[in-house]
């Protein structure tokens, strides 16, 4: 087996599966919801930031947000959110 192709932390696991060294977790139903919710509470927090933007591109995006019913800083939050998702299609 060549090491050099393995993480530390992948050559750790296969020892232990070597060794038969691992241990089921308990609870594993509630283990994996713990998981869950733990990614869920991280994943969804918000953080402020500053943006400066072009005054005019501002203003496009506050008219944008008022044909929308929303607030523009949804908008550029909702923009920015499909863009790193991949969803954002150019025109």
């Amino acid at each position: 087996m060549k090491t050099n192709d393995y993480t530390e932390e992948e050559l750790e696991l296969l020892e232990a599966m070597e060794n038969k060294s691992l241990v089921s977790v308990p609870n594993l139903t509630q283990e994996m919801e713990q998981l869950k919710a733990s990614v869920k509470t991280k994943l969804s927090k918000r953080k402020s930031i500053n943006l400066r933007l072009l005054e005019n591109d501002l203003q496009r995006i506050k008219t944008e947000a008022i044909k929308e019913g929303i607030p523009y800083q949804t908008l550029i939050s909702s923009i920015l959110h499909k863009y790193v998702q991949g969803d954002l299609a150019n025109r």
